[in-house]
């Protein structure tokens, strides 16, 4: 049986990926130097938030997965991250590989928001590898990888934040029902409103109290623009 190790090197975003897309640098080492044929491996990653401190900001804005702070010692559980597979070509030894992680910037799902929470430092990744080895100097063996191999690697806050500023520059992402998003629509076209950053800001004046931006001065900031009873005709 070929015994292996794995090390987690870095994590970089992948900058000419479709979609959000994490590549994580594994380094795989085959115990004597044996031959591996291939390897169909399966990884499980998942965030580890015990192991980092939280600025007072961050904290806060992870309330609503983990409670005030004070509770902090019974909930700061894992949180399930990814679960990806990866195909590893024959090899002799030792190989380095890059495993492709897709990624959700969903703030419904518990990592997006764990993620969008944090301002600075690193986050603490456990991987969990599985699947299975075809090795042998003759010919095939075909055994498990067993479910005891790991790897950490601690991953640059500032390494998601590049990522997702590639794909949703200065923005976010908000999925909402469909009832939700037809009483926006209703909103926005009662009211002539320009955008659906319009829209929102404007639902937002409405509950505070106060008076949002006119269209037109999203659409020609710092033009006055009159109502049309005002124009005078050609």
């Amino acid at each position: 049986m070929t015994e292996l190790s794995f090390v987690c090197t870095g994590v970089r975003a992948d900058r000419y990926a479709a979609a959000p897309t994490l590549l994580f640098r594994l380094r795989i080492t085959a115990t004597d130097a044996a031959r591996v044929h291939a390897l169909a491996l399966r990884c499980q990653l998942r965030i580890e938030p015990a192991r980092r401190g939280y600025r007072s900001d961050e904290a806060e804005a992870l309330s609503d997965l983990f409670g005030e702070r004070s509770r902090w010692g019974s909930t700061l559980h894992p949180l399930q991250f990814a679960q990806v597979s990866l195909v590893v070509p024959g090899f002799t030894g030792e190989t380095e590989v890059d495993l492709p992680v897709p990624c959700s910037y969903d703030l419904d799902v518990a990592a997006g928001r764990y993620f969008h929470a944090l301002r600075e430092g690193e986050v603490p990744l456990l991987l969990l590898f599985s699947g299975t080895v075809f090795a042998g100097p003759g010919g095939f063996q075909v055994h498990p990888v067993p479910w005891n191999k790991e790897a950490s690697v601690r991953m640059p806050v500032a390494v998601w934040q590049e990522m997702t500023e590639a794909h949703f520059p200065g923005c976010g992402w908000l999925r909402l029902p469909r009832e939700t998003l037809d009483a926006l629509l209703a909103y926005r076209s009662r009211h002539a409103l320009p955008s659906w950053q319009a829209t929102v800001e404007s639902l937002l004046a409405a509950a505070d109290g106060s008076t949002p931006p006119a269209p037109h001065a999203r659409l020609f900031p710092g033009t006055a623009v009159r109502p049309v009873s005002e124009r005078t005709a050609p």
